[in-house]
């Protein structure tokens, strides 16, 4: 079985596929066996675009000669195994000579069955002038009569020859079948059982979260009814169901609750269901924090007493602290001390620049604490602009060579080079890179900076 779209082909010698290919590809489908290739399908989508209409001047090789290529192949003919003006198909042939590989090289069209199918946007028009069933004055046809389902119907060989197409192409597809649109219960099963349906997908976009997502019936009613009236067939589907679910694939993730119920009042309110959402994120959230608040409190105390700082926590940090220990299965304490365990550094270069021992530990500090203790440290020296110890010393090639000789570390702050001649020591003086160099001398204990 081969299935393409017939608008890629164009006429033989034209940029563009050769219908022949298909004949081709049903070989390689069939592993190579040409006997089996000989009783395959081939499906073709899209066939109403090669319809040539007067209105297409010049030789039209995407329509009409494509049409007449698929002529010879839909009656009987043979097609070569090899295409002759195929660089890659010439390729194989060569590789398949020099392993032996020798055999029938043609392959017949006489038992292959083709399937061709298209929207035929305009043809109940044409059927439409043909059976004159439009309304005449105030006298109204019978709806059903002049829908476009009931107009396709009645389609006859001509019609589709005042569409474009050629008599012989036309006379080559004998039977005809036209399509029901889908119904409301149709896009419910499509929904509910088909194997590529797309609520699984939605599932798995939740679940890829932490969100479990739950549909009822009751939503999947109300999106396929909506989804009908789109007028676009399952398509219609994704376009129901984004409306919908847009923000909540958004948010959801965020507000940390572990399910969704999707059902008919979702559907129809989703912005009101969204909102309870939210409110019930917060409730849990402040829940969480005062379950824990004890854990956190603690772990601040010890860590006072390790280290001289005490760590305010306010009532959403702790919350926060909780929530991550529980993503993370965690308990609390040991996710503060996770968190935190860098800290001391830090907020000894903060103390002795501003002597502050309390610092207050909000929601920030626990998403990104790093980021939070590099900007307090940051802030501190910026606020303090004249030295605080007479530690922090100018460089000189001397000072330098006398500490690494004496079994010292050396920080230069904005280091560039060291001079080949005069070995003198080259920096960009004084500023942002004398907070980085102040902060790596405070993690490693140094005497001098």
């Amino acid at each position: 079985f081969v299935k393409a779209d017939a608008t890629k082909f164009s006429e033989t010698g034209y940029v563009g596929a050769d219908v022949d290919d298909l004949v081709r590809d049903l070989v390689a489908k069939a592993n190579g066996d040409i006997e089996l290739a000989e009783h395959g399908i081939i499906y073709l989508d899209e066939i109403d675009k090669l319809s040539s209409g007067p209105e297409k001047l010049g030789r039209d090789v995407s329509g009409r000669g494509v049409q007449t290529t698929l002529l010879k192949l839909m009656e009987e003919t043979e097609v070569a195994l090899y295409a002759p003006n195929d660089i890659r198909s010439q390729m194989q042939m060569m590789f398949d000579t020099r392993k032996g590989r020798t055999g029938r090289e043609v392959v017949n069209t006489r038992n292959i069955l083709f399937i061709v199918s298209g929207a035929f946007g305009g043809l109940e028009k044409i059927i439409e002038k043909r059976t004159n069933r439009k309304s005449i004055g105030f006298v109204s046809a019978d709806t059903k009569d002049t829908s476009s389902e009931y107009l396709f119907r009645e389609a006859r060989t001509k019609d589709f020859i005042d569409y474009g197409f050629e008599a012989e192409f036309i006379g080559r597809l004998p039977v005809r079948v036209v399509c029901d649109p889908l119904s409301a219960d149709d896009m419910f099963q499509i929904m509910k059982n088909s194997e590529g349906s797309l609520i699984r997908q939605y599932e798995r976009e939740f679940a890829a979260y932490g969100v479990k997502a739950v549909f009822k019936d009751d939503a999947l009613r109300e999106i396929a009814s909506r989804a009908e009236d789109e007028k676009t067939g399952a398509r219609g589907l994704v376009t129901a169901w984004e409306r919908v679910l847009r923000d909540f694939k958004f948010e959801m993730p965020s507000l940390g609750l572990p399910e969704l119920q999707v059902d008919g009042s979702l559907v129809k309110e989703p912005e009101q269901t969204l909102a309870r959402y939210r409110a019930e994120a917060v409730s849990q959230f402040r829940e969480l924090g005062a379950a824990h608040a004890g854990e956190v409190r603690a772990f601040a105390e010890r860590f006072q007493r390790e280290h001289g700082f005490l760590l305010d926590f306010d009532s959403e940090a702790i919350a926060a602290v909780a929530a991550r220990a529980q993503r993370e299965g965690l308990h609390v304490e040991a996710m503060c001390a996770k968190l935190f365990k860098d800290y001391p550094f830090g907020l000894k270069l903060v103390t002795r620049s501003t002597g502050a021992t309390s610092f207050v530990i909000t929601p920030d500090a626990i998403a990104n604490p790093d980021k939070y203790v590099s900007e307090l440290v940051v802030n501190a020296c910026r606020s303090q602009p004249e030295p605080v110890s007479n530690n922090i010393i100018d460089i000189t090639p001397g000072r330098v060579i006398r500490a690494l000789e004496e079994g010292n570390v050396a920080i230069v702050a904005g280091f560039q080079g060291v001079a080949q001649t005069t070995k003198d020591i080259t920096t960009l003086g004084r500023g942002a890179s004398d907070t980085t160099a102040v902060a790596l001398a405070a993690a490693l204990d140094a005497d001098y900076c």
